[in-house]
């Protein structure tokens, strides 16, 4: 019964908007009462609520799969945007409103406290490899690359949120080989300290 109320909110939302949907709505499309739509979510918050915290599982678990696959730091980013933008050019236009709920409640203190915390730290641990593979330079901290990143994901989303075809698989690219150019930024720096030691210790 929760299952089939928030697929039917989901698509609801889709369909109609997030503003436009009404709880009687949901309650005809999933055949269920009002009374039994409330004994599951006391509140339209809670409901929307939850489909936040499943959009983040999602965004997680596609990560986390991209993390695991072959390739440098920079080939994974952009396999990740490059996934996140074919998904939202192919949603409905009423999703971005829905999107928009969920990042707008990412943000709610609660939330990001119990779920924001986990987008950090799966970015924050593709990061790390990229450190160890050596991929990934070090003159920043993990903290800090991780930050960028995390930025560049929303700055994505907002655009497409933002802006009237907009063109998500290219600005996704771009973004990722940007990404791809901070992330290495540095090394010729570090490999340039690494020999001027190298020759201080032979003079």
């Amino acid at each position: 019964m929760h299952e089939r109320i928030l697929r039917a909110a989901v698509e609801r939302f889709d369909s109609h908007g997030v503003e436009a949907t009404r709880i009687d709505d949901i309650c005809a499309a999933a055949d269920v009462a009002q009374k039994t739509f409330f004994n599951h979510f006391p509140t339209r918050q809670h409901l929307v609520r939850e489909i936040a915290v499943a959009f983040l599982d999602e965004l997680v678990a596609t990560l986390e799969e991209t993390r695991r696959e072959t390739g440098t730091t920079a080939q994974r980013l952009e396999r990740f945007f490059t996934r996140v933008a074919a998904e939202a050019a192919t949603a409905r236009p009423m999703r971005r409103t829905l999107v928009m709920e969920v990042i707008r409640l990412v943000h709610d203190d609660r939330l990001e406290a119990e779920q924001g915390r986990r987008l950090h730290a799966s970015f924050g641990a593709l990061i790390r490899d990229g450190v160890r593979a050596g991929d990934v330079s070090r003159t920043h901290s993990v903290a800090v690359l991780t930050e960028i990143v995390v930025g560049a994901y929303y700055s994505l989303m907002l655009g497409w949120l933002g802006t009237d075809r907009y063109p998500i698989r290219a600005r996704a690219i771009g973004i990722a080989r940007l990404l791809r150019d901070a992330l290495a930024a540095g090394r010729s720096h570090e490999l340039a300290a690494v020999r001027s030691r190298a020759t201080a210790g032979r003079s």
